[in-house]
């Protein structure tokens, strides 16, 4: 298989499943392994950086007009409802920022876990099979709601499986928010931590000796970034009104096969 080829794979599978609530981390892992798609380290960390910058300007895409009224609003300095946002989105991002930070090795360990995907993609399952039949609001994301939905996404983070859209989205309609600003608050809360992390894996590799392409030709990074970002595009905006329409209960149904599925493989194939 060329490596253009196992670009466009890997970048498809990321686009749709960062937004889908699926766990693009677990898909990642499962699609490597299943097709035997591997790269060195170096190929690894520069292509991890191309395709999250993918996904992020699929989400700013997406959401152009929702981010401009955001950075309006938060240097207006006027207590709006664009500046309380802000805040809102910046508390969220603390538990993950701090999952980040001081269990990074710990997270490396799981990554590579066919045992721990399976697990987490059950209990993906299970959040998305009770948010899925949570009653519609209409309620905005409080501040309290927004840290506690940061915990979410740090858990998220730090097991590979555990959908981070769909537990960051199934946190909020539990905690009684409405679906479709349950939604938008997920995609919205994740984009300054995807810059963040892209910048921190670049300035990790810089002080290391600076990224290298290795043996992946250009023209792979150039097809897994657009396979990446289209993918994101569409998923992003089939994932809105999937939640609005109360179709959670799909990826439930997928979840859980495909975590027996997993578990099983890890267990007595592997």
């Amino acid at each position: 298989m060329s490596e253009i080829i196992k670009a466009i794979i890997i970048g498809i599978v990321q686009g749709l499943t960062e937004f889908l609530p699926v766990s693009s981390s677990g898909h990642i892992v499962i699609a490597q392994e299943v097709l035997n798609i591997h790269f060195n380290e170096e190929e690894n960390l520069l292509f991890a950086i191309v395709l999250h910058f993918a996904t992020a300007l699929s989400t700013i895409v997406i959401f152009r007009k929702d981010i401009a009224q955001i950075i309006k609003g938060l240097f207006q300095f006027q207590n709006n409802e664009e500046f309380q946002f802000s805040l809102k989105i910046i508390l969220s991002m603390i538990p993950a920022a701090l999952v980040g930070v001081l269990l990074k090795d710990t997270l490396e360990e799981l990554f590579s876990n066919l045992l721990v995907v399976g697990c987490m993609l059950l209990v993906t399952s299970g959040l998305l099979f009770f948010a899925d039949r949570a009653k519609n609001t209409g309620k905005s994301v409080g501040y309290k709601d927004s840290f506690i939905i940061g915990i979410a996404q740090g858990f998220a983070a730090l097991l590979p499986g555990l959908s981070r859209s769909g537990s960051t989205i199934s946190t909020s309609i539990l905690l009684g928010n409405d679906k479709s600003k349950a939604a938008r608050f997920s995609f919205l809360m994740v984009l300054p931590l995807i810059f963040g992390a892209t910048v921190k894996m670049f300035l990790d590799a810089s002080e290391e000796g600076g990224l290298s392409i290795g043996e992946m030709p250009v023209g792979a990074l150039i097809a897994g970034f657009f396979a990446a970002f289209i993918a994101g595009l569409f998923a992003c905006k089939w994932m809105i009104e999937l939640v609005k329409k109360a179709k959670l209960t799909y990826f439930s149904i997928y979840c859980i096969i495909l975590g027996l599925t997993v578990i099983s493989y890890s267990l007595f194939f592997k």
